[in-house]
């Protein structure tokens, strides 16, 4: 046999031998809810201007501060880094445009 078909097979064991693979751990973040309303006037934005710079639906930020809804896990995380550094999204967010 030559080393790749062995390679491939001895990755199909380890995968399917989850006590035989490295695992490592994965990192769970359990974020508390955040008072987005307060977050957002933190930095004295209208709920259009906050929308619309950190890239989130207005309607849905809307939802958000009323109580009516709550963001999924991927909106937490942002609302997270935006009001922890803020900056650092702005920057990464015209990087893209």
């Amino acid at each position: 046999m030559n080393t790749i078909s062995d390679s491939i097979k001895q990755d199909i064991k380890e995968a399917l031998d989850p006590l035989k693979a490295n695992k490592t751990k994965a990192v769970v973040c359990d974020f508390t809810p955040l008072d987005i309303k307060n977050v957002r006037a933190k930095y004295g934005m209208s709920q259009d201007k906050f929308a619309s710079a950190f890239g989130f639906n207005v309607g849905s930020l809307r939802h958000w501060e009323r109580g009516a809804r709550k963001p999924n896990v991927s909106a937490l995380v942002l609302l997270n880094v935006v009001k922890n550094e803020p900056l650092a999204v702005i920057k990464a967010l015209r990087r893209l445009v």
